[in-house]
């Protein structure tokens, strides 16, 4: 089918601009781009009515709870959450349940996934064997059944020379490695942020020092081995320094953060309120702005949900003793719009982070308003308020913090290549 929208707001992450004009569709690719653009005898045409068009979301580190887990969340729901959310390619974690640490699994996975899901979705697989850190993972065979980076997730591989050695291995074939930086030791159950705060409530801390200690020893690894490295998330101050001296030097170094980090501070969790506990926990309000202005510089590259699906049996805990981790496949853009409308960051920059960068890093073809590329798109309106009801959120699980908030920004449709996968009734 061919389509041709007009009257869009072009959101172009590659050249900055954020233009009135027309984008032509075909064959599932971008065909056109431009002010005016002659229309075909057999085009579809859709008006965008001023609205924003722009390359669809590439998310990296989606949880989705198959195998093993799929009361909180399957690629069906994950998948229809995502088109909701205008993101048009998952990234999906290895914590899974076995793990995803050998081809059969991950070939699995991938056959659930291409049935179930509208959208793309590009598997991660694990660093280690069963995310253990003990036994590096058959990573050439893993790359051969379709993995685009390895990592243990929030596993952090304690023991330097197992590191040493799969980095070395990952490096030798072009393999990402993806890595959660926090020292292990100092991070094991916490809970908040140390400070003022945190012993207020009573509640199990960590420094931020933490996430600067495990980005130093990694980038550290990175110059020994010359692996091609990414850090989930960069959430401290503290942390920045050692990330810009990494990239200064050269190496192969990129880094995200998750839209909670940007939007949320420690101060959200007063309430012993379960929806509030991520990892790393959230920080203090000047990290929140420090992390923003590394986006908005380029610093930081990406932008993520983190979506980590849990249920309500393993949210209502004590809040020392719930689970981590908030569902975000559907908030993520409108609470990124929240960066938008306070002046944060523009509409280029904030789909610099969540499409281009993510695409470019990974090697995958999305994430561009160009012609050539893939007809991926999200149509929104930033300015379309809302009030946020979380049972009706199309994840499984419905642990998200943005509960009762009033958000603006709405998906209006989302396409994958140029076939729609969602529209908003």
């Amino acid at each position: 089918m061919t389509i041709l929208f007009t009257n869009a707001r072009l959101i172009n992450p590659a050249t900055g601009e954020d233009t009135l004009g027309c984008l032509l569709v075909s064959e599932g690719k971008i065909a056109a781009i431009g002010a005016e653009i002659a229309v075909p005898d057999t085009a579809k045409i859709i008006d965008c009515g001023g609205k924003c068009l722009a390359p669809g979301i590439v998310d990296i580190g989606v949880k989705v709870c198959e195998p093993g887990e799929r009361h909180k969340e399957s690629y069906k729901t994950a998948g229809l959450a995502a088109a909701a959310g205008g993101v048009t390619t998952m990234v999906t974690r290895p914590d899974t349940v076995p793990t995803i640490d050998n081809p059969e699994t991950l070939e699995f996975a991938t056959r659930r996934a291409n049935e179930a899901a509208p959208v793309n979705v590009v598997p991660m697989a694990a660093l280690t064997k069963g995310r253990e850190g003990r036994e590096m993972t058959e990573i050439g065979f893993l790359m051969d059944a379709g993995a685009v980076a390895f990592t243990d997730c929030d596993h952090v591989v304690a023991d330097t020379k197992v590191l040493s050695r799969a980095m070395t291995y990952a490096r030798s074939l072009g393999a990402l490695v993806v890595a959660h930086p926090q020292e292990p030791i100092l991070s094991k159950g916490a809970a908040a942020t140390s400070g003022k705060f945190a012993a207020l409530r009573g509640l199990p801390a960590v420094s931020p020092m933490a996430e600067r200690m495990g980005l130093d020893r990694d980038i550290a690894m990175v110059e020994t081995t010359g692996v091609k490295y990414h850090a989930d998330q960069i959430t401290c101050a503290r942390a920045l320094p050692a990330l810009e001296r990494a990239k200064n030097n050269g190496f192969d170094v990129s880094a995200g953060t998750s839209i909670h980090h940007l939007t949320l501070n420690e101060l959200d969790i007063a309430d012993y309120r379960t929806f509030f506990k991520i990892k790393p926990p959230l920080r203090a309000e000047e990290d929140r702005l420090a992390i923003i202005e590394a986006v908005k510089t380029g610093l930081i590259d990406i932008i993520s949900s983190m979506h980590t699906p849990q249920d309500e049996e393993s949210k209502r805990l004590p809040f020392e003793e719930a689970a981590s981790g908030a569902v975000a496949l559907e908030t993520l853009l409108p609470a990124a719009m929240q960066l938008y409308h306070n002046e944060y960051l523009t509409l280029p920059e904030l789909f610099r982070a969540m499409s281009l960068n993510p695409a470019k890093r990974l090697g995958l073809p999305g994430g561009r308003l160009e012609e050539g590329a893939p007809a991926d798109l999200v149509m929104f309106d930033p300015d379309a308020p809302f009030v946020l009801d979380r049972f009706a959120l199309r994840s499984k699980s419905k642990n998200t913090p943005f509960d009762g908030q009033r958000m603006q920004g709405k998906v209006l449709a989302t396409y994958v290549a140029g076939n729609a996968v969602y529209r908003r009734t």
